[in-house]
């Protein structure tokens, strides 16, 4: 399992899911009604800097604005640029309805659902945001100390798929907890992040000369809530970035960025990393010095003139692509329809995944240092309080749905065919997602930040047997199992699909770990730190410590129930574990270890070598430190 395949995030669970009921024989969900269009709330009409708009009454008590531009459409002549400015109105703006997904593949559980997987899907112009808020009167709207906490959601997938529509709906963790809660749409894909030198040789005078183009809308949301966030009673001094996955990742590489310095003040990462790419592997030719990756930017503009008849082989590529001028290949790129440029990113024609790209340390939005680096320097980044945290199964999601290890009947997932594998090898790969993207940052920002760090583990898994299939065996604490305890609803995308992971049985339970979630990030958003919730009476979650790492674990009481843990891991500690196992044979354990550490900086041939009782062969390997 490679580590690329992770990243496709939350995407993965409505197929398990969907398999099931097609197995269990669960009725299928009923054909949606018609929808009323949307009615606007006049009440809501609010003056921004870029003209008047209007939303509606959200769920519960709340108002909401949905699909306000935040930047104009990133297409034609301004696709691969930085995002601009967007052209004021005169009119009210109707914000009643989500704006556009961003280009991509089409996919169920947080991406876009209602086509085919695979199929092409989104718009160019979609840079939106949505706003929610306690409902108020234009007259009655928060000002000063009365402002509200500002939480900007970002969503996950990969940087792929996903965007903020209903599945993060925040109406409910803004009416419980007085909070103002955004969520953002972002260029995605190769559209969200190339940094092919032709497209940066046509940046205007005073444009960021970057490929982050994806991370750049992020800065921008964030410069439009500053701006704007006032007049819907937020405080623009007191904003909290929260995302889940690739949001988690991005969310970490705007604490890096100094272009994102002061424009938030506080962060939680849900399942995040600290990934990125070298500008070298994200442009060069893979046979250039230093290499480049196999999709990088000049690689996949060979792609591109090979499937369009323009070369016949690399070869031919390479010498007609270096025989244009800058300005050709960009216009080139530009011409592509986006479908063509996201189809040379899969790894198979038919495939319905594309390659994720990673944010890239060019030196302007990101610094060129690592990220782990950069954040066990003191002054190196602006620190703010922060949360990071990850679920205890996260890989069952992936593992979830491959034949080596779970059984299908008729094509349909039955059940786990080895269990204490299963859990070993998807036990082995969620704690290195745990070392990798919480213990370690956790302990370098707690040593050069002033700052307070906390850190947490989700361990709810109490999904029900559906016909001989246990879901909490099959998925436990899965990857992106929280977000929906995090907003307060367990709508996973349709009915049918919330039916199948949630019952009546575990909902006391999956209440109680929700409302404590939310409290948290809530009195963290306040506070900058989680102390006891808003309400005072949770478990105290206390810091992670320069010397001694600790987090909290949510849970309900019959599994231990909400508390601290000392816990904490190491790559060192894996390998003891996996050297001691019995469940696994050499062979098995030195597909293990490839699979856990192959092209990261935590290989170690030596350690490959004398593994388990007679050490692994040298196969073919990509061993060289993952940059």
């Amino acid at each position: 399992m490679t580590r690329w395949r992770f990243a496709q995030g939350v995407a993965a669970l409505a197929a398990v899911l969907l398999l099931v009921a097609l197995w269990a024989g669960a009725p299928e969900a009923p054909e949606a009604p018609i929808e009323a269009l949307p009615i606007a709330d006049v009440v809501s009409e609010r003056l921004t800097t870029l003209g008047s708009v209007v939303g509606l009454a959200g769920s519960g008590d709340s108002h909401a604005w949905l699909g306000i531009p935040f930047a104009a459409p990133p297409a034609g002549e301004l696709r691969w640029r930085p995002p601009r400015r967007p052209e004021p109105w005169t009119d009210t703006f109707d914000a009643l309805a989500y704006g556009s997904p961003c280009v991509q593949l089409a996919s169920g559980f947080g991406g876009v659902s209602d086509q085919d997987p695979g199929s092409f899907a989104g718009d160019e112009d979609c840079l939106y945001l949505n706003i929610w808020s306690p409902r108020f009167d234009a007259a009655e709207v928060p000002t000063g100390d009365d402002r509200m906490p500002v939480m900007v959601w970002i969503h996950g997938g990969g940087n792929t798929i996903g965007y903020a529509g209903s599945f993060y709906e925040g109406s409910l963790l803004a009416t419980r907890h007085r909070v103002v809660v955004v969520s953002v749409n972002y260029r995605l894909g190769a559209l969200g992040w190339l940094a092919h030198p032709a497209l940066l040789a046509g940046a205007e005078e005073g444009e960021p000369k970057s490929g982050n183009f994806g991370t750049l809308d992020l800065i921008a949301a964030l410069g439009w809530v500053g701006e704007n966030i006032e007049f819907f009673g937020g405080d623009p001094d007191s904003v909290t970035i929260f995302g889940e996955s690739a949001g988690g990742k991005n969310v970490l590489s705007l604490l890096a960025s100094p272009m994102a310095a002061g424009l938030f003040h506080r962060a939680i990462v849900q399942s995040g990393a600290v990934d990125t790419v070298s500008l070298a592997s994200a442009v060069n030719y893979t046979d250039e010095e230093p290499p480049g990756d196999s999709f990088s930017a000049k690689e996949v503009v060979l792609r591109l003139l090979i499937r369009d008849g323009s070369a016949s082989d690399r070869a031919s590529a390479r010498f007609f692509a270096e025989g244009l001028e800058d300005s050709e290949i960009a216009a080139y790129l530009r011409r592509k329809t986006a479908e063509e440029i996201l189809s040379a990113y899969r790894d198979e024609p038919d495939s319905a995944d594309i390659r994720p790209p990673r944010v890239i340390r060019d030196g302007v939005v990101l610094p060129h240092r690592r990220l782990l680096d950069l954040f066990a320097e003191p002054g190196a980044f602006r620190g703010v309080p922060i949360i990071l945290g990850s679920n205890r199964d996260e890989i069952k999601l992936f593992l979830s749905q491959d034949p080596a290890w779970v059984s299908r009947s008729l094509g349909v997932v039955t059940r786990v065919r080895d269990g204490a594998r299963y859990n070993f090898v998807s036990g082995m790969h969620s704690d290195l997602w745990k070392v990798w993207g919480v213990d370690e940052p956790a302990a370098a920002l707690s040593r050069s930040q002033e700052a307070g760090v906390y850190a947490y583990r989700f361990d709810w898994d109490e999904e029900p047997v559906r016909m001989g299939t246990d879901l909490g065996m099959l998925l436990g604490a899965a990857h992106g199992l929280e977000i929906p305890f995090v907003f307060g609803h367990f709508r996973f995308g349709d009915e049918a699909t919330a039916k199948l992971i949630f019952d009546e049985a575990d909902e006391p339970g999956r209440r109680f770990i929700s409302d404590a979630m939310m409290s948290y990030w809530a009195e963290f958003a306040y506070a900058g730190t989680p102390g006891r919730g808003r309400s005072g009476g949770l478990p105290e979650w206390s810091a992670w410590g320069s010397d001694v790492g600790q987090f909290l674990v949510f849970d309900t009481a019959a599994d231990g129930g909400i508390r601290m843990s000392t816990d904490t891991l190491s790559t060192q500690g894996l390998l003891a574990r996996l050297e001691g196992d019995t469940n696994l044979d050499q062979t098995e354990k030195c597909e293990l270890y490839r699979d856990l550490f192959e092209g990261s900086a935590d290989w170690n041939q030596a350690t490959y070598s004398g593994l388990g009782d007679r050490g692994c062969p040298p196969e073919s390997l990509n061993t060289a430190r993952s940059d």
